[in-house]
């Protein structure tokens, strides 16, 4: 190893933000599998990389056992002749022996930049994979790098790589540019085996709502209005359930903002999906009620544990059902309950 690679070390740590001693480590690793198929694949080497003597250094560790017992000298060696080394050495430990021959530096030279560039690239796929888990469940801004115009879907550019939302993974009806900033919500990330990690986006997803309340409404930042519940058809309709926990304050009306304006920057981001927010209330027939909304409920009854029969005016039927049953479903699902709504 030459001065150029001690170098590049440096330079990765302080650009990239590579640990050198993680790159050395990966790189020892490696240049020892290549050393072992030089002296033999049962033998166990160590490579010893110093970057402040930029040196490099091979070893052979072989097992001490009784004389004549040897059955791999590539990975054991027999007390005598251990003792020959040092008289120190004893059964059960093991010699390790500096190996010097030119093969190694050729070794070295011909495999040390494809190990670095390996090193580089599982140390930069790790990065990723961390700095995406550090972000799952919450909303990031990406910007549009590609669209694929035959499949529809997007590659964006999330600031930690590259990674695509799938044309299922975004709101129907809405359309994007290259070049556009877009706020996307990480579902899931997996480590990937070769290249970088599987990040999965959406749109969609309910969670996604979910975090723009709470990055637009200052009271459930800090915990005095809560979300307790959301459903969702993306690109239609989204209804949540807010609570106080603070008499004082409206928990609907903190979710609006004056004029419209906090809700209006959530609609702004969901196009022309429209957001029902209802207000929780611990009494199943109240919260039911509510979660029909915009219909008007006359009344509301428990049938059983899990179903509750509503009545409305005749001319609020077809809105508390919904185009397609939408509004039911969606009311059915926040609450819980199957919803039986009769005029």
């Amino acid at each position: 190893m030459n001065a150029d690679f001690y170098n590049a070390l440096d330079l990765l740590e302080k650009e990239k933000g590579i640990p050198k001693d993680y790159m050395i480590e990966k790189i020892e690793l490696a240049l020892a599998n290549a050393c072992r198929k030089e002296v033999g694949q049962t033998a166990v080497i160590r490579v010893q990389i110093d970057p402040v003597k930029q040196d490099m250094r091979v070893y052979q560790q072989r097992t001490v056992v009784p004389d004549g017992e040897v059955t791999d000298p590539k990975c054991e060696i027999s007390l005598p002749d251990a003792k020959a080394l040092s008289r120190r050495h004893k059964l059960g430990g093991v010699v390790e022996t500096e190996l010097k021959t030119k093969n190694f530096r050729r070794l070295s030279a011909q495999a040390g930049k494809q190990m670095i560039i390996q090193a580089i690239r599982d140390a930069e796929r790790e990065r990723q994979t961390r700095e995406y888990e550090d972000k799952k469940e919450e909303i990031i801004t990406a910007i549009v790098d590609k669209v694929d115009t035959t499949t529809g879907n997007l590659i964006l550019d999330t600031g930690t790589g590259y990674a695509t939302l799938l044309k299922a993974d975004q709101i129907p009806g809405e359309t994007h540019d290259v070049g556009d900033r877009l706020k996307v919500f990480i579902s899931e990330v997996k480590s990937g085996e070769t290249r970088g990690p599987l990040v999965t986006l959406s749109r969609v997803h309910p969670n996604f709502v979910k975090r723009l309340f709470e990055l637009e409404i200052p009271e459930i930042q800090d915990g005095t209005v809560l979300i307790k519940g959301i459903s969702r058809e993306a690109g239609s309709r989204t209804k949540i359930a807010v609570q106080s926990r603070d008499e004082n304050v409206d928990a609907v009306g903190s979710c609006i903002g004056k004029n419209g304006m906090r809700i209006g920057a959530i609609l702004s981001e969901l196009g022309n999906e429209k957001i029902d927010i209802i207000k929780y209330s611990d009494d199943p027939v109240t919260y039911v009620s509510e979660a029909l909304a915009p219909a008007k409920v006359l009344s509301a009854i428990l049938e059983d544990e899990r179903t509750c029969r509503v009545t409305v005016a005749p001319d609020q039927l077809s809105l508390a059902i919904g185009k397609e049953g939408q509004n039911a479903k969606l009311a059915a699902r926040l609450t819980g309950y199957k919803i039986d709504i009769k005029a």
